[in-house]
This record gives structure tokens, C-alpha cells and sequence, in this order.
């Protein structure tokens, strides 16, 4: 049975018109069994505190008994929505340690996925978002699309949800013959579903007033709370890692930091439909430059970096994914730690919520589009 009793807000702290109301573990809203512990005053929110843990799994332990290639999968099972991506903050950190040339065409693919990775995340967001209040139809639409980017993974490495396809090094196997047809297919008709699911859900004048000024995150705040992704820069900050770090071939590209000023609940929604935008400039561009050659190094069968330490973090779909390893010279690494956006991104959530109403609450944490099993790994 969990012990409560460092949860701060407590029944004996409550106001005489004031009460305690559990939100999840098990909820629909909360994404993932995360019990949100509420203050009210009638339906105002007066304070909020997370809390977590109901998933913990302990990776990072497990970490320091498995050799390098063994950790890969596990990665997939934090943010399952950003597999890719994850794998890929993995990999070059341990390619960093042992200073691992990744060939060119296996850089040019990184990004590929990445992206795709990118829009399949997004397109669940707004699926489930769209859910969280109340309107049914934007699944149906999303998903169309969202089938077709998963089958293009699958024709790849085999896994629909979880991948286990990059490789310290490389990848595990080319891209499948016919591929760029299907990624051309989906470049060609994607933009204007794009503009359907803002006509249908974002700009609806509906959503915009359950949206619009609530939930508001500044700047400084979101900086001072680590927030990063769209959450960070729907409130202003331009702050994209593939343009600060410009790591893999993201350097050789042309895109654009999707910048919201508001950032309020409608501004986050906004600047994540745009990054679906400024994916497929990303991947149309990574179409036409893609060379032909090698996708893996040579890299000892027996990963051994030499003792160190190393941090590497690349921009998911979420905002800052980080790996910090430290190596002893084995073949298993002395310590891993993962930094996940999630974490930061819920830490946000009591400034933005205080004040507000419950039914608020659900559009707000939507919106921060947080997933569960990266913060409790």
C-alpha cells in the first residue's frame, strides 16, 4: 500500500469551504496512471500535486547489468511514442565514448525516423487531446495518416510501437525496397491534413474559447522549471536542440523553430501542429539528399568504451531527451541516467493551474502532453 503522508496537501490544511479530490491513478485524462491530488473550492483549483510512481520499473538500475546493446529495447518502453528518438540520444552517446564515425546514409535515416517518430507522436496527442474534451471525430482523421506512418516503420525494422532498430554504430538492416514510394505518397497529401485537423479541432471557435488564455506558461518560468519542446516554445522560446546543437545532418537542413508567443493552452496546440509541418520540409529535404553507401560503422562485436563520461540529448517530439553515461572500461556501463522531458514539463503543472476550474485542468494537462512511463522508468 503507498504511503501518502508526503503528499503536502492534506485534509487537515483545507479551508473550511475547501476539499480534497483525487484525480486518477486511474483516469482517462491524466495519461497514464498518474493520480493528480487537487485542493478545490467549488470546482476553482487552489493547489495541485502529483503523484507518481505507480509504474516505476527501475531501469536505470538495470541498466548497470546489461551490456550496450542490451539497453537499446528498453529504451523504447520509456516514451513508446518516441522509440526513435530515444534509441538515437542512446547510441550517440555511447558512439561519443568510443569515437564511432556513423555513415552518412545511416545519419540521413536517423533523421528520417526521427521525424516520422515526431509526427506519430503529435498525431496521438491531438487524437487523445481532442478525446480529452470531448470531441470523438479527430481520431478518426488522425489515425488515417498516423496508419500510414507506422506501416512505413514497420516495412523498416518490424515494430509498429516499439522498434529496436538504431545500432551503436548504424542501424540493424537498409531501408526496405520501396520505401521513399511510401514516404513520397505520404509527403505528398499530409500538409493539407494538416490544415484538416486544425479546421476541425484547433481552430474551431469552440476549442479556441475552452483554449484561448487558459493555462498561460512565460517564459522565464518554463526556462526556470527546465520545461523544453513545444511547451517551451509556444511560450516564446526559441529553443529547438536540431538548431542550438545541430547534431546528425539536421545542420544541412532548412526548417524553422516553431515559435508561439502566448503560451497559453491554445499556443501549445498550435506550435505542434506546426512542427508536423516543418517534419515533412525536414523529410522531403532528407528524401532528395540521402546518399546510397553503408548504414553501420565497424564496431567491435564487444562494445567496451573506454572509462568516461559522456552526455548527449537530442530534441523528441516532447522536447529534451538526454543520456548521461558513465563508463568504467567495461562492458556494461557503471551509470546511466535518462533525462526526460515529461518530468520537467509536468513539474509546470500547478503554476499554470492554480486558479483556474477542473474542467480546465483536463485541457491544460493535454496540452502539456506529458507520458507517464518516461517519468516513472
Amino acid at each position: 500500500m503507498n504511503n501518502y503522508s508526503n503528499i503536502p496537501i492534506r485534509l487537515e490544511n483545507k479551508g473550511a469551504d475547501e476539499y480534497i479530490l483525487n484525480m486518477g491513478p486511474q483516469h482517462p485524462s491524466t495519461h497514464g496512471v498518474l493520480r493528480l491530488v487537487l485542493k478545490l473550492d467549488g470546482e476553482t483549483v487552489k493547489d495541485i500535486v502529483p503523484d507518481l510512481g505507480y509504474v516505476h520499473r527501475g531501469l536505470e538500475k538495470l541498466f548497470e547489468n546489461r551490456a550496450y546493446g542490451q539497453i537499446i529495447p528498453y529504451l523504447d518502453r520509456t516514451d513508446y511514442l518516441s522509440a526513435m528518438n530515444n534509441e538515437w540520444a542512446y547510441v550517440m552517446a555511447v558512439e561519443k565514448l568510443m569515437a564511432i564515425e556513423v555513415p552518412q546514409r545511416a545519419e540521413f535515416m536517423r533523421v528520417i525516423f526521427a521525424e516520422l517518430n515526431r509526427i506519430m507522436s503529435h498525431l496521438l496527442w491531438y487524437s487523445a487531446y481532442g478525446m480529452d474534451i470531448g470531441a470523438l471525430t479527430p481520431l478518426l482523421y488522425a489515425f488515417r495518416e498516423r496508419e500510414e506512418v507506422i506501416d512505413m516503420v514497420e516495412a523498416a525494422c518490424g515494430g509498429r510501437l516499439t522498434h529496436n532498430y538504431y545500432r551503436i554504430g548504424g542501424f540493424r538492416q537498409d531501408l526496405p525496397k520501396g520505401f521513399f514510394d511510401m514516404l513520397k505518397k505520404f509527403i505528398s497529401h499530409f500538409n493539407d491534413k494538416v490544415d484538416e485537423y486544425e479546421a476541425l479541432l484547433i481552430n474551431n471557435v469552440i476549442f479556441m474559447k475552452r483554449a484561448q488564455g487558459v493555462g498561460v506558461l512565460k517564459k522565464e518560468t518554463a526556462i526556470n522549471y527546465g520545461v523544453t519542446g513545444p511547451n517551451l516554445r509556444a511560450s516564446g522560446a526559441d529553443i529547438d536542440l536540431r538548431k542550438q546543437d545541430a547534431y546528425g545532418v539536421y545542420g544541412r537542413l532548412d526548417f524553422k523553430a516553431c515559435l508561439r508567443d502566448n503560451g497559453d493552452t491554445w499556443d501549445r496546440c498550435k506550435a505542434r501542429m506546426a512542427e508536423m509541418r516543418e517534419s515533412l520540409k525536414i523529410l522531403k529535404q532528407c528524401m532528395d539528399m540521402i546518399p546510397e553507401g553503408e548504414v553501420m560503422a565497424k564496431v567491435p562485436k564487444i562494445i567496451k568504451p573506454a572509462a568516461g563520461e559522456v552526455y548527449t540529448r537530442v530534441e523528441g517530439p516532447k522536447g529534451e531527451v538526454g543520456v548521461y553515461i558513465v563508463s568504467n572500461g567495461t562492458e556494461k556501463p557503471y551509470r546511466i541516467k535518462l533525462r526526460q522531458p515529461s518530468f520537467s514539463n509536468l513539474s509546470v503543472i500547478k503554476e499554470i493551474t492554480v486558479g483556474h476550474k477542473i474542467a480546465d485542468l483536463v485541457a491544460i494537462m493535454g496540452s502539456l502532453d506529458v507520458i507517464i512511463p518516461e517519468i516513472d522508468r
